[in-house]
């Protein structure tokens, strides 16, 4: 008759015997396993099982098992099986076997290490005495001790919540960060020499998008207007640079609400002059006003320039614009 319900696993259960050697006129023995007591094996001589008990065949406690009769050497033999010590005999088959199935602290920390020989919640080491790849909390990988790739948490490229200020590798990767994205860093002895971000290349550390080359820029600046008396900026103030090298050229002007000025001057230049202690004179003119025609120069170390009328008369609302090249350093 076939079997109803699921068939019980009895191919997977064995009892663990033990074989004794007969010592002539001894009824003390030992076994291989703790038991409370007789109840918890099943002793079998010349393959008849013993009744167990205190009178009966056997008694058992701990590892001592005592016959109630000595057995002959060479004439009797005998053998227990431990009741509460089944064993496997083969394996569990492949996917049978769950995650429910497992006890919360039955993998240990030596089958997860397997086959390394050491694992560290703070890096990732390899097989010898030195570590060679770390991620820190921070999410900065370290090969061989040297810093090559940071998080989007550092200050030293200006990015909120940073903690480093110093990156010691040559190249440093960003991505996704609010302020400067998906930039590519690269250093040489601690220092930055170039940087790639979305608005393109620049050198030194220099963020301005026009910075195309370390020996060329371009870029604004607003000048500040003063003179011989009351000056007033009325509209349309205005500076622009272009820097080659360590010559700079600008051109700015402004509509400038005031009269009797024997003179002007503009701060405010975007680099300080250096022209060997002498001055370099530029062009001006004041539009509206035709044939007003203007110098400025400026001195050596300085940013501001001095602006004169060739004529030497100002005219209120006067519209001047200049240019002016001249050596930084």
């Amino acid at each position: 008759m076939a079997y109803l319900g699921n068939v019980p696993a009895r191919s997977f259960i064995s009892f663990e015997r033990q074989v004794f050697t007969i010592v002539n006129s001894q009824t003390a023995y030992t076994l291989s396993h703790s038991v409370t007591n007789e109840n918890d094996i099943r002793l079998v001589v010349n393959n008849v099982v013993q009744e167990p008990g205190s009178g009966k065949a056997y008694t058992a406690t701990g590892t001592a098992l005592t016959l109630s009769a000595a057995l002959t050497n060479g004439t009797d033999e005998m053998y227990c099986v431990f009741l509460g010590r089944a064993v496997g005999t083969v394996n569990a088959p492949a996917g049978s076997v769950g995650t429910a199935q497992l006890a919360d602290s039955s993998v240990t920390s030596a089958k997860l290490s397997y086959p390394l020989t050491t694992f560290s919640s703070t890096g990732i080491d390899d097989n010898s005495n030195a570590t060679a790849i770390t991620i820190d909390s921070d999410e900065n990988i370290t090969f061989g001790g040297s810093s090559i790739f940071r998080s989007v948490n550092d200050s030293s490229f200006g990015l909120a919540g940073g903690t480093a200020s110093n990156v010691g590798g040559n190249i440093t990767l960003y991505g996704g960060a609010s302020g400067i994205a998906n930039a590519i860093k690269f250093r040489a002895a601690g220092t930055e020499v170039m940087r790639m971000t979305s608005d393109g290349l620049t050198f030194n550390g220099d963020t301005a998008a026009a910075n195309a080359l370390d020996d060329y820029e371009e870029g604004t600046f607003t000048p500040t207007w003063t003179g011989s008396s009351s000056v007033t900026v009325a509209s349309g103030n205005y500076g622009y640079y272009t820097k080659i090298g360590n010559v700079v050229t600008v051109h700015y002007g402004a509509v400038l609400s005031s009269s009797s000025n024997s003179y002007y001057q503009v701060t405010n230049l975007p680099f300080q002059s250096n022209v060997a202690s002498g001055s370099c004179i530029g062009a001006g003119q004041e539009y509206g006003h035709t044939g007003y025609m203007y110098r400025n120069q400026i001195g050596d170390n300085s940013t501001t320039t001095h602006i004169v009328s060739y004529q030497n008369n100002a005219v209120a609302n006067a519209y001047l614009q200049l240019s002016l090249t001249y050596r930084t350093d």
